[in-house]
């Protein structure tokens, strides 16, 4: 799933090469990503490119007209085109759910791999009209964000820290692999209650997630779409490395496998030796 870093990482390409252009052309093969209906699709067509935003994992396009906003969700991607490809597309037969041509010629396919189809994308004359952006909590990067700022958050909740990295509504932008990558750095298990961590905990983990944000943000740096996701692949200490050698202590990576994710982390750095129990066999380990 994109997170905060390439989402950055594509707004940050597609500001360099779309703003001043115009939509010429915007077709919708996948019909079920649109979720907004006024102002219609169609009116992009014609609207200039004023500039690219990230606001959570959303990415928003302003133009002279509506905005252009979208979610690329578990496993949706942007596909740029120097030359936009002139091969029909068939609704239904097809990955793409967005198809945008440019006035100089380029543009970008928006695909979804699988069958579980959750890329959303709206055509909007204000981002606070996008559900999903009204109810984002702060962004970790922002320069107000401080240590304090997530102490505040954490407080009372007894809620396990991992999903409160991954809820918006609390924190905007990180989601299942960067809140691996937070935890470890920071010596944490997933587990552990917000309500239940001391200050010297908050001060870790907030060093653990500026840090580990602005690394990846440095690496989606300049990239191209093309090679952003092996970008965040290399970067990764624990996630989606289950069965390899922690880069830290020595010890095994190990998952926790849940209906549709899984999380990764060390026993050693983060658990005090124990393996966390594996839903998938429904057994607790003591």
């Amino acid at each position: 799933m994109p997170e905060m870093p390439e989402v950055q990482g594509l707004v940050d390409f597609l500001r360099d090469r779309v703003t001043g252009l115009e939509f010429t052309r915007v077709s919708v093969p996948g019909i079920a990503a649109l979720k907004t209906y006024d102002p219609p699709v169609q009116a992009l067509e014609g609207a200039r490119i004023t500039g690219a935003e990230r606001r959570g994992k959303f990415l928003d396009l302003a133009t002279t007209g509506p905005h252009l906003v979208f979610h690329l969700a578990k496993a949706g991607w942007l596909r740029w085109y120097d030359k936009l490809p002139t091969t029909l597309i068939r609704p239904g037969k097809t990955p793409i759910a967005l198809r945008v041509a440019l006035s100089d010629g380029s543009g970008f396919d928006l695909t979804e791999a699988g069958t579980k189809k959750s890329l959303a994308i709206y055509v909007v004359r204000d981002p606070a009209d996008v559900p999903g952006i009204a109810r984002l909590g702060p962004d970790p990067l922002d320069p107000s964000f401080d240590r304090d700022t997530l102490a505040g958050l954490l407080e009372g909740r007894r809620t396990q820290i991992k999903g409160v990295l991954r809820d918006q509504m609390i924190i905007a932008g990180v989601g299942n692999a960067y809140s691996d990558e937070i935890l470890h750095a920071a010596k944490m298990s997933p587990y552990a209650l917000a309500s239940s961590l001391t200050p010297e905990d908050v001060d870790r983990l907030y060093a653990a997630m500026t840090d580990t944000l602005a690394e990846a943000l440095d690496e989606a740096s300049g990239k191209p779409p093309a090679e952003l996701k092996d970008a965040k692949r290399r970067g990764m200490q624990v996630h989606g490395r289950r069965g390899e050698t922690c880069p830290v202590c020595g010890d095994t990576v190990r998952s926790v496998f849940f209906a549709d994710n899984s999380l990764e982390y060390c026993p050693t750095c983060q658990t005090g030796g124990k393996i966390l129990a594996d839903r998938r066999l429904s057994r607790l380990l003591k």
